[in-house]
């Protein structure tokens, strides 16, 4: 008999927590009960999961009692404060913050690359960002085969990466422009409709942003690969949901763009869609929505000796959260 599970989800009236209901649901995960978790603002509201009207319950450090499995995505200051009760109560936590991202005690998955890192945890595992869980899913297969040493990114991000008040930030200002009206913003510091950001998350004294500076920090720790070097300049762009980011990489070993599309073929969780003379390319208005990533415009790139050049595009509330949250939760 196949063994079921006690699941909490905290942060679950937020985007990302409505997509890991859906993705728990969709996939058959076993839930033999579901504890749903949320703000004291939210509690009282229900959500349905297999039908079923579920209560939102305040989150508290006694949350935990009997829960096996937690996935957290109410943010970091949240996450380090609830998840150690939640450990401390014999919970193991799979985290969408960026809280334990980095502690050496906590492994870091996208199960696709390194889901074996798993079995090596504390009662805590975290979830990549967003942006670097969506590029390795191109790079990591690349790498394997050919060995990167370097990468140059930029990255197209949705607001949906903000959270819900800014998809219907986007949404009211494309309605104000329309109708000639005002335009108002509170989530971003500039409009965001008709407009793209290169600011995303807080500025270091460096020059990039945090947000800028995961793909290499995040990136080494999931390849095991602490040479790896990233450049990355994130964008915020006015697209509602998935992610799209533009990589030149660059490799120990000889590449080709023939000899890059068979070992893409075979990776899991990714599609490509390379077909320009079709005008056929990842695109996020498609892959929203879908579970696999998308790769395409592989060329040789012009300005490094041994580079490559792509574009892979993903939803970032599914392979860039909840999917892959629940997909680390089948691994347990």
């Amino acid at each position: 008999m196949s063994k079921s599970y006690h699941v909490a989800v905290a942060g679950a009236s937020g985007a990302v927590g409505i997509e890991m209901l859906r993705c728990l649901e969709a996939r058959n995960f076993p839930v033999s009960k579901l504890t749903l978790l949320a703000s004291a603002r939210s509690a009282g509201r229900k959500l349905k999961f297999k039908g079923q009207d579920v209560v939102i319950q305040e989150l508290t450090e006694h949350s935990f009692k009997g829960v096996d499995i937690a996935l957290f995505s109410a943010g970091g200051d949240i996450s380090r404060k609830f998840i150690p009760a939640a450990v401390a109560a014999g919970t193991v936590v799979v985290d969408n913050s960026s809280a334990f991202r980095m502690d050496d005690t906590v492994p870091l998955v996208v199960p696709e690359v390194n889901g074996a890192d798993v079995k090596n945890h504390r009662g805590i595992i975290a979830n990549p960002n967003c942006s670097t869980a969506i590029t390795l899913m191109a790079l990591y297969p690349l790498h394997q085969a050919f060995g990167v040493t370097r990468v140059f990114a930029s990255t197209y991000q949705a607001v949906s990466g903000t959270g819900a008040q800014a998809i219907e930030e986007l949404d009211r200002q494309t309605r104000q422009w329309a109708a000639g009206e005002p335009i108002t913003r509170s989530v971003y510091p500039h409009q965001i409709a008709f407009n793209v950001l290169p600011h995303v998350d807080s500025f270091l004294a460096s020059g990039y942003t945090k947000e800028e500076m995961k793909l290499e920090n995040e990136g080494r720790k999931i390849m095991h690969h602490p040479a790896f070097r990233a450049s990355m300049t994130c964008v915020r762009v006015p697209v509602f949901r998935a992610h799209s980011i533009s990589v030149q990489a660059e490799f120990a070993r000889p590449v080709t763009v023939e000899a890059a599309r068979v070992v893409l073929a075979k990776a899991p969780g990714l599609d490509i869609l390379d077909d320009p003379k079709s005008n056929a390319y990842p695109l996020p208005l498609n892959v929203a929505g879908k579970d696999n990533c998308e790769v395409g415009r592989l060329r040789m790139d012009c300005a490094l000796d041994n580079g490559l050049a792509f574009w892979v595009v993903g939803d970032q509330l599914l392979k860039g959260a909840a999917l892959n949250a629940v997909q680390i939760a089948e691994l347990l």
